[in-house]
């Protein structure tokens, strides 16, 4: 769940967010260097480093690597993070409102972050970064929670339709994993911004959490932190009695799709 303008959340949570926000899967980035081969020479743009959970592999490849980033927290805690990388740098600020210059770049990359930058000025800015033949790879992660376990599931959709859903005055959706049809239309974006040679692919795998560590993670959802606190505290507690009451453990199913293009 996210919502357009809170952007400005995960900053206020950096630590929790880098903690309890999973990687991606090796599967994923073999099929990304398979596709685009880097080496010393090469330079990438990740877009919306967040708590550096997709940064490690570019480099190790030993690219140039620069990542803009939004958030101040973010951006010092991956300076603090990388900084025994001496071709990776951070620059504090929204993509669309940086400056990079045309026909440069082999690689520009997002993870979980790119539907915070307009479709139209993301795309566009993307093209003209990239040299004859770069690429720009989208990729994120689609959670599912507690699809194993029925009574668990539909007790937490209660405690939604009562907090987020009455909070947001919004009408309560039944979660449902992220679906091959979907990863279609997101890859289909790309072609229609000059981008070729169009790929797609999911990614599947599980994670389990205790009552504690899941509420942990809700507090780095960005509609769920920018919830009124006395509200959101309500909302979690009850989340977490439901998981303890549950064994104390729920699984969540990740879909993580990922989208190639490249520039012709």
């Amino acid at each position: 769940m996210t919502a357009k303008g809170l952007e400005w959340t995960f900053d206020t949570v950096a630590s929790t967010y880098e903690k309890f926000r999973p990687g991606y899967t090796d599967e994923l980035y073999k099929m990304i260097f398979d596709y685009i081969p880097l080496n010393a020479s090469c330079h990438a743009v990740e877009v919306g480093i967040g708590g550096g959970q997709a940064t490690l592999p570019f480099l190790k490849t030993e690219c140039h690597l620069t990542a803009v980033e939004y958030g101040v927290q973010f951006s010092e805690l991956c300076r603090e993070k990388f900084k025994e990388y001496p071709n990776f740098s951070v620059i504090t600020g929204r993509f669309e409102d940086t400056n990079f210059s045309d026909d440069t770049y082999d690689l520009v990359y997002s993870a979980s972050a790119f539907h915070w930058v307009p479709e139209s000025i993301g795309y566009t800015k993307v093209f003209s970064m990239l040299k004859s033949g770069g690429v720009f790879a989208r990729f994120a992660n689609h959670p599912c929670r507690a699809k194993d376990n029925v009574p668990l599931f539909e007790e937490i959709d209660r405690i939604y339709g009562e907090y987020y859903y009455q909070y947001y005055h919004k009408k309560q959706e039944i979660p449902k994993e992220y679906t091959q049809e979907q990863a279609v239309q997101r890859a289909d974006i790309a072609a229609k911004y000059g981008f070729a040679d169009i790929q797609y692919a999911l990614f599947h795998r599980t994670r389990t959490f205790s009552a504690k560590e899941y509420r942990a993670l809700l507090g780095t959802y960005s509609d769920h932190i920018a919830i009124e606190e006395s509200i959101r505290e309500k909302f979690f507690s009850k989340i977490e009695d439901a998981i303890f009451r549950h064994g104390d453990s729920i699984t969540v199913f990740d879909t993580i799709d990922l989208q190639l293009a490249r520039k012709p």
